[in-house]
């Protein structure tokens, strides 16, 4: 899709229709640096400034949730020297913007198998979660260590064993109790997914979460995505009838 940039001004945005929640699939970055002969850790720090673009313009315009696609299980398999630059990167980046976040009111989460994070970076990561736990603002949810059907098997697995110790019959096993026994427990699903770099695919993530999600694909590299792209797919999605399957 070709979306023109926009301002927040000329966006003329309908308060009422802002999605509350839009997930972000960040695509690209090693492309990005490879069409400038750059080492591709170099994309991936440029996408951390199109993160904080993001986060700013969410803020700006009243987006209760955010959730970046951060790192999947599949990246495990990366050469090692990527997967330890990204860990660098992503501990860099939490303990740098942790001021930042409490002094905004914005609180960050994280989904995935967090367990399989580097010590130093689950520890860095979880006291900026809890640092911010309190907060009240905008809410990122970052997914790392992150796939969609690892996460469908680890719910099964939650909810086999309630079944199997008794706490819980097969019958009373609803969308909602799946829903409740997700990462993304008590987290409203993606109205907007947005993909860039133009591949049209959702790489096993938010499997279940994004049934009924407006979807938005860019040709845009991540590091090149900016503010005017990300408001105009946001003035798309306000024109779209969500009709959730019905007439």
């Amino acid at each position: 899709m070709n979306f023109s940039s926009l301002s927040i001004k000329s966006a003329n945005l309908d308060s009422t229709k802002i999605p509350r929640h839009i997930a972000i699939i960040m695509d690209g970055n090693g492309r990005w640096a490879k069409r400038r002969l750059l080492n591709r850790i170099k994309g991936h720090e440029k996408g951390a400034e199109t993160v904080k673009t993001v986060v700013r313009v969410c803020q700006e315009i009243g987006i209760a949730y955010l959730t970046l696609f951060a790192f999947s299980t599949e990246n495990w398999q990366r050469p090692k020297n990527e997967v330890m630059a990204l860990m660098a990167l992503l501990k860099k980046f939490v303990i740098a913007e942790q001021k930042d976040l409490i002094d905004k009111g914005i609180r960050l989460n994280a989904i995935g198998e967090l367990g399989k994070l580097p010590e130093d970076v689950y520890e860095a990561l979880m006291e900026t979660i809890n640092r911010t736990k309190n907060n009240c603002g905008l809410q990122i949810n970052l997914a790392l260590s992150y796939g969609g059907r690892d996460e469908i098997v680890h719910m099964v697995r939650r909810i086999a064993e309630k079944v199997h110790s008794g706490a819980m019959s097969p019958e009373s096993i609803s969308m909602e109790v799946v829903s409740d026994h997700l990462y993304t427990q008590g987290i409203p699903d993606p109205d907007l997914l947005i993909r860039t770099s133009g591949e049209i695919r959702i790489s096993n993530f938010l499997l279940w979460q994004i049934a009924y999600s407006e979807i938005c694909v860019t040709e845009t590299l991540w590091p090149d995505f900016g503010e005017g792209e990300f408001l105009a797919m946001i003035k798309n999605f306000q024109g779209r009838e969500r009709r959730f399957g019905k007439v």
